[in-house]
């Protein structure tokens, strides 16, 4: 078996950050530029495509050939480049992707990051130079007198830029081999290899897309746009009423009260006050309107739609790297907006045909329509029909499993009504009095409220944060139930701080510490220089916290603290604790779950599109597969969770929509 290490630059008159790497590399003027490889470590050749080299034959055979593992840093971009270049599909699993090793390690997502963290000296990392030379070479050029009017430069342009990108293409394959050289003691498990495989054919599949939905939606928001930013300037007189600074201005005035903010909170609670003029009021709701920026993802389809009508690269693998979760990329399908319009079949038709009256009068608000209505621009492919299939309560189910806390999992073995059993179990009531009609059924809301914020260690914060107090709950009445839920889940409760204490002790004294059958360990990896502590997962992969120290947190408390990427996506310190570990390793087993759904219905030829989280996306003919045969496959007892009552449910359509 022989490795080789592969980078290539590439030009394509598509944006790739805008329209993704299959779009990009689907243009008709897409081309490989340059193509720097290693064989075995040996010193790195860069062929010179765009000035008339050629790929040697050994080196073509290579790249079909099973005898060799082709290594990149995001290699579903060479892959895909690749089998463009030589007109075959070629077999992932032949390839290995050092970024997803490194982001299965702890680490970041990008080259010269990973590498910084990773503590590269800085001849071995990114040339400085990279990001202008990329765009000199690998995207158009505004065409201008002093460069002659052209849109593209070439090598021959400035042959002194040319050899120093070679050079930087060739850096970049050295980097990417320190990195797998450090990285190697940690290889990525099988598993999460083949599910990187699986994840590469279901972003290439993609999935199709109602352009004529499209179209007809950004036709009707410009229209609606134009209509509303005219009433506003004439309610208000301001220049530009999307200027937060013109719009609190006017605001301050006509309310005669300071306005500092305009967010989603201060719109809202200025239109319930009763302070509030009726032209102030019609001026904060065209603000509202005009905020539904979902509708911003139909420019996003039609930036990344492929010429054969399906958008492709919508999940990144591995993107949220503390759980190894996916994440939306494109037109970020896992923050989609519910769908509660109906009837959705008139909805959707009357924008294709461009109706914004007919819209205004049947729904109401055009632009909240709208932006529900972007699930449904997902469609089947013609004479196909969609099989949509999602885990219920899958993180319950899971902390339930993890913690051992019986009751609850005995409540999912049979009804699954968690909300009025928790709130049964809080307030000490029979379960069958919790039903509408009878007084006790206002307790569901706070048996509800408590199970979606409180299972992580939350308190009356995080019951705010979910909604509690908008639920009707009073402020007073929150510390009751936090400690009502607290002492109806105590090995939940239990969990949390055995979870803490577990990362403590490998922090501070080394070793290995089992907790429900998750193990805590201190690692430490020579060629990496750095070390970690690792939470080894019921499937048998592991989370991994890089550079773990004790610190004190901003209540002087004893706080853990670890390297990572934190809220600001920058590479730094964050902290963590029980509750917040618990939550990782619950929301990772859920993902372990998923993977294995969907490793089960590939294999039954059944074609996943794309998932969100607990939810699966079926793209078949008719008479393929029944929505309970899908539904089977999602709840197969998982060997590695042994007493996991897993559950779903579903539907069939031609549109993407969720209620």
């Amino acid at each position: 078996m022989h490795d080789l290490n592969i980078d290539i630059e590439t030009f394509s008159s598509v944006p790739i950050k805008a329209a993704g790497a299959q779009r990009y590399i689907a243009s008709p003027d897409f081309e490989i530029l340059l193509f720097a490889y290693s064989l075995d470590g040996s010193p790195v050749v860069c062929i010179d495509l765009a000035q008339g080299e050629t790929l040697p034959p050994w080196l073509i055979s290579a790249l079909t050939s099973p005898e060799y593992l082709k290594h990149a840093y995001n290699a579903a971009f060479e892959w895909g480049c690749l089998s463009k270049f030589l007109g075959v599909w070629l077999p992932p699993d032949q390839w290995r992707c050092t970024m997803v090793h490194g982001l299965y390690r702890g680490f970041t997502a990008g080259l010269a990051a990973t590498g910084a963290a990773l503590g590269l000296p800085e001849d071995k990392r990114k040339l400085s130079t990279g990001m202008a030379l990329i765009r000199y070479f690998c995207i158009p050029c505004a065409p201008t007198k002093t460069n002659g009017g052209r849109t593209r430069n070439y090598p021959r342009h400035d042959p002194a830029k040319w050899a120093l990108f070679k050079e930087y293409n060739v850096q970049d394959v050295v980097t990417e081999m320190e990195i797998a050289k450090r990285l190697a003691s940690v290889p990525v498990p099988p598993t999460v290899q083949k599910e990187w495989e699986t994840d590469l054919i279901i972003n290439s599949r993609g999935v199709a897309v109602d352009m004529e939905l499209v179209r007809g939606a950004l036709e009707c928001s410009d229209r609606v746009t134009s209509e509303l930013m005219a009433e506003a300037m004439s309610l208000t007189g301001v220049r530009n009423p999307n200027s937060v600074k013109q719009l609190r201005e006017w605001l301050t005035e006509e309310l005669d009260t300071e306005v500092d903010k305009l967010d989603k909170s201060i719109v809202a609670r200025l239109l319930n006050g009763d302070g509030t003029s009726d032209k102030a009021r019609r001026v904060l709701e065209i603000r509202q309107e005009l905020g539904k920026s979902s509708t911003k993802k139909y420019n996003a389809i039609e930036n990344a739609v492929c010429p054969d009508g399906r958008v492709r690269g919508l999940l990144q693998f591995y993107g949220a790297n503390r759980t190894g979760r996916w994440a939306g990329r494109l037109v970020q399908v896992q923050n989609l907006p519910r769908t509660y319009t109906s009837p959705l079949e008139f909805a959707r038709d009357l924008v294709k045909t461009r109706r914004v009256d007919a819209l205004k009068c049947v729904y109401g608000g055009v632009m909240d329509t709208l932006s529900q209505l972007i699930r449904t621009a997902f469609v089947a492919a013609p004479g196909n029909i969609l099989i949509d299939a999602d885990f219920s309560a899958i993180e319950a189910r899971v902390i339930s499993w993890l913690a051992g806390e019986e009751w609850r999992l005995e409540v999912f073995r049979t009804h699954g009504k968690i909300y009025e059993a928790s709130a049964a179990q809080m307030f000490g009531v029979p379960i069958d009095r919790i039903k509408k009609g009878n007084p006790e059924y206002a307790l569901r809301a706070k048996g509800k409220v408590a199970e979606l914020a409180l299972g992580y260690q939350g308190s009356a914060g995080a019951l705010i944060n979910m909604g509690a107090l908008e639920m009707g709950l009073s402020e007073e009445d929150l510390p009751d139930i936090v400690g009502r839920w607290r002492n109806a889940n105590a090995r939940i409760r239990d969990l949390w701080y055995k979870m803490d204490a577990a990362a403590v002790q490998v922090i501070s004294e080394g070793g290995s510490v089992g907790v429900n059958g998750l193990v805590f360990s201190r690692e430490y990896n020579p060629a990496a220089g750095v070390d970690a502590m690792t939470i080894l997962l019921p499937a048998g992969r592991k989370l991994y916290y890089n550079s773990p120290r004790l610190g004190v947190n901003r209540f002087g408390g004893r706080s853990i603290v670890y390297m990572g990427l934190n809220d600001k996506n920058k590479w730094g310190e964050i902290e963590t604790y029980g509750g917040k570990l618990t939550e990782n390793c619950v929301q990772a087993i859920a993902r372990d779950c998923l993977s294995q759904a969907i490793e089960h219905l590939e294999a039954a030829g059944l074609h996943v599109i794309f998932h969100i989280h607990d939810e699966v996306v079926i793209d078949c003919p008719p008479g393929t597969a029944t929505l309970e045969d899908v539904v089977e496959i999602m709840a197969r007892p998982i060997p590695w969770a042994p007493g996991l009552p897993l559950g779903a449910d579903g539907w069939i359509g031609t549109f993407f929509k969720k209620d």
